[in-house]
């Protein structure tokens, strides 16, 4: 998933232009990479959750730049973003925001929670207990807050980008398959390769500091408005039926799998849809391709499927059963 980006001399998204629009979000990765570097494809996938309305699971080992990535791509934007860290003690109005007594006015007075931002980061999102996780699957799901009977909408855009660490286990709490099934995404960063890590190195040898984007050299690009008008053009792209069954036998083909205990959902469809519009309209086109719906199946429903006990003692993945659908289920010409 590459793009040419274009000089921010040379982009003006403010005349609202699909074009104009387009090259700005190309822009958007190049700023992005002055402070992360070896992660282009999880910043691809962040622009395509921000532009689908929807959330991001990140999974990482500690240390390769998940915070700085959503920082940094926040500040490209011109958008808000507040970082909770998750933890076993950590209640439900934390995250929301509480009814603080004000004794002057003599009442109750709501204090927004870090909820109300638009990227929020949730920082090890399986280390707090149900109760707590459930009050972000409203604010996920509904795009508000529920305090004493009143509906408090959060800003636009709003996205979640949760983390998880993949290889450590004790004291977390497993991500109800509700919860799981509403991020749109789910990113995998990998330690960078030896010449990426080299130039991390580099750059933090030469005076780079990641609390400094300024410094950085990250520079806005474009915000909330225009990325309004571009979520409004990706809404736009079409689809034609045979894609669209095409997507439906892929979600078919998972259930039917002898290695998955449970498959993808319809929500799951609808998702593919959605980051598959907005993949093809990053990449110029006015519809969506088999292509377009292929690039994005496995960042989409890895985190969908649940695997048989059988099939993980045998070393399976779920990646492995997603290559297998996508070469079994006969492409739309």
């Amino acid at each position: 998933m590459t793009s040419h980006a274009s000089t921010s001399a040379e982009i003006s998204p403010a005349d609202g232009s699909t074009d104009s629009l387009r090259r700005a979000l190309a822009q958007v990765r190049t700023e992005v990479g002055k402070a992360v570097v070896g992660q282009d494809g999880a910043v691809t996938g962040l622009i395509i959750a921000l532009l689908s309305r929807g959330h991001v699971l990140l999974e990482g080992v500690p240390g390769v730049a998940k915070t700085l990535l959503v920082r940094s791509l926040s500040h490209a934007l011109s958008l808000d973003t507040k970082r909770v860290q998750f933890t076993p003690d950590l209640m439900p109005g934390d995250v929301t925001g509480s009814l603080i007594y004000d004794a002057k006015a003599g009442e109750f007075e709501f204090r927004n929670g870090p909820v109300f931002t638009n990227i929020l980061l949730a920082d090890e999102i399986n280390r707090t207990p149900p109760k707590t996780q459930s009050a972000l699957l409203e604010a996920m799901e509904e795009r508000q807050v529920s305090v004493d009977g009143l509906s408090l909408p959060l800003p636009e855009p709003f996205i979640v980008a949760a983390t998880m660490n993949p290889i450590e286990y004790e004291g977390t709490y497993t991500l109800p398959e509700a919860q799981l099934d509403r991020f749109l995404l789910k990113l995998v960063l990998d330690i960078p390769e030896r010449d990426v890590e080299l130039e991390v190195l580099r750059r933090h040898a030469t005076g780079f500091s990641p609390r400094d984007l300024t410094a950085a050299g990250v520079t806005p690009v474009l915000g909330a408005a225009e990325l309004a008008a571009a979520q409004a053009s990706v809404a736009a792209v079409g689809a034609s039926p045979d894609v669209l069954a095409y997507i439906v036998d892929l979600a078919r083909a998972t259930r039917h799998s002898p290695s998955a205990k449970l498959g993808v959902s319809p929500r799951g469809t609808t998702a593919l849809l959605a980051a598959a519009k907005a993949w093809a309209w990053l990449s110029g086109y006015e519809s969506i391709t088999p292509d377009h719906v292929q690039a994005m199946v496995l960042p989409v429903w890895r985190h969908r499927i649940q695997l048989r006990p059988e099939a993980e003692l045998e070393g399976i993945t779920v990646d492995t059963i997603l290559h297998g659908v996508l070469q079994q289920v006969q492409v739309p010409i």
